[in-house]
């Protein structure tokens, strides 16, 4: 596996001011390493344990993101040290972030995340209650969070046509939320349909398995 050529050509394709999560799960502390050597700062991890597992053994200006769905229960742990948590998905979750962030003295970024998919696997707010939990953090609701942008999964299909209205329709709710709030990040797009969503205004991407490879899920 050749990581190093991997992270390059991804770099290649990516045009000027979008932002790349290098998503780690699954892999070992010493493939974010060979990475971080890159150049790389901003690394993605899905699971709490994982996380905590790795990031002590690793760099500590490593950005570290949770993309994947987070339980309330589970905040406590990562609420010192994390940069931002992408997968708000209730205002539950938003509340617990505001109250564990509160209690380090500082403000954890987070982006809401937003149902396009399709899927009923998939996580996220709909439109309807991303709208509210913004209006309430506009309100001031959440003084210890910094709400800088939306996260969206498109649909797993092989018709463009459809990732592309489902990331259209993720980027029309964040030019809405711009005018009320400057948002500085739109995080959508995975190792298969990342150009699609560069293509559809996403400045920020979530990429593994391109640059790392397929994932040993028996681990």
């Amino acid at each position: 596996m050749d990581i190093t050529g991997n992270y390059n050509a991804i770099l290649q394709k990516l045009p000027k001011g979008v932002q790349l999560v290098a998503v780690s799960k699954t892999h070992p502390a010493s493939a974010i390493q060979e990475v971080y050597d890159l150049g790389q700062r901003v690394f993605g991890e899905n699971k709490v344990q994982e996380l905590m597992e790795k990031a002590p053994l690793l760099p500590e200006d490593i950005q570290w993101h949770l993309i994947g769905h987070l339980q309330t229960n589970k905040v406590k742990y990562i609420a010192p040290f994390i940069d931002t948590i992408q997968s708000v998905d209730s205002e539950k979750l938003l509340s617990e972030i505001n109250k564990e962030s509160g209690k380090h003295q500082r403000k954890i970024k987070v982006l809401l995340q937003v149902k396009i998919a399709e899927e009923e696997t998939k996580f996220g707010l709909d439109i309807p209650e991303a709208r509210a939990l913004f209006e309430k953090y506009l309100n001031g609701d959440f003084e210890n969070i910094e709400l800088t942008g939306l996260m969206g999964m498109a649909t797993f299909t092989d018709d463009e046509q459809q990732i592309r209205r489902e990331f259209l329709t993720l980027k029309s709710l964040f030019d809405e939320f711009n005018q009320s709030k400057t948002l500085e990040t739109l995080s959508m797009g995975m190792s298969d349909d990342f150009p699609v969503a560069i293509e559809c205004g996403a400045n920020s991407v979530r990429v593994g398995s391109a640059i790392f490879g397929r994932r040993d899920y028996s681990k």
